[in-house]
């Protein structure tokens, strides 16, 4: 292979790409306790990269720096190649990573579409008081109604929020993160106390979703996380166990004698 046939196979080699979102070092402390202790992540565009571990691993507080709700200690924070520790949440947010909450977020006396509308409009700014705002409010509205298309609640969509089962208020609260039109995003426990069926649902949601939007998982149901994830991350006291492929995480044995146990240990055989 000559030098130039070299360098060109090199540049498309998708390991030189930019990852979408990387951390470096990355540390948060509270007084005495190292919430997240030196973690070095990693995203790539069109990866479900979930975190697993056991709680009071740092799962949380990871997801929590890398949306701006907390400042990390020290370490990096690099979103498209361009750093963002220390900058505020709504901030991050604008630059295009959305998230969503263990607890449900959303406003119960508004209607479906209501809700993905305010969404919506906190991304594209304000619809009174200009002379475009009857341009922006229609862009909202749009807006509004295609993420309901896209989460499978258009039919919901004048129902008012508290009227809907409680996996029905998960898909929308990822409907109200994707009106914010995201770059990336992060779900914190996504399917927390759903059923079997309405995990099932969600998870092929977010299958769907990850050709568009590269996402970064918080999720103790491990069928799902196995059949979602194309890499892992697990965490143990604040650090790093292990990165890697699906299959290597689900295989690996220092995995499973620290979270994965014995019952997983049994289905991946």
């Amino acid at each position: 292979m000559s030098a130039t046939t070299h360098h060109d196979a090199l540049l498309e080699t998708p390991l030189l790409e930019t990852p979408l979102l990387q951390t470096k070092g990355l540390t948060r402390r509270f007084g005495g306790l190292v919430a997240v202790n030196n973690v070095d992540f990693t995203l790539r565009q069109g990866e479900i990269h979930a975190i697993l571990g056991p709680n009071g691993a740092g799962k949380s507080t990871l997801i929590n720096l890398l949306s701006g709700e907390f400042p990390p200690s020290e370490g990096e924070i690099l979103f498209q190649g361009q750093p963002i520790q220390g900058k505020k949440a709504r901030q991050i947010a604008r630059m295009g990573i959305g998230r969503s909450h263990q607890k449900t977020n959303i406003f119960p006396r508004l209607t479906c579409l209501q809700n993905c509308q305010l969404a919506a409009r906190i991304h594209l700014g304000g619809v009174f008081g200009s002379w475009r705002s009857r341009h922006r409010a229609r862009e909202v509205n749009e807006r509004a109604l295609e993420v309901l298309e896209t989460c499978q609640l258009v039919h919901r969509a004048h129902t008012p929020a508290s009227a809907m089962s409680y996996g029905e208020q998960r898909q929308l609260q990822i409907a109200m993160v994707l009106a914010t039109a995201p770059k990336l995003m992060l779900l914190d426990e996504p399917m927390a106390g759903m059923g079997r069926e309405e995990t099932a649902q969600v998870t092929e949601l977010l299958k769907g979703l990850s050709d568009r939007y590269p996402l970064v998982l918080i999720e103790h149901d491990m069928d799902s996380v196995f059949r979602l994830a194309d890499r892992i991350t697990v965490m143990v006291d604040g650090c790093v166990l292990e990165t890697g492929p699906t299959a290597q995480i689900r295989a690996s044995e220092r995995v499973r004698d620290v979270y994965l146990g014995r019952h997983h240990e049994e289905s991946a055989a």
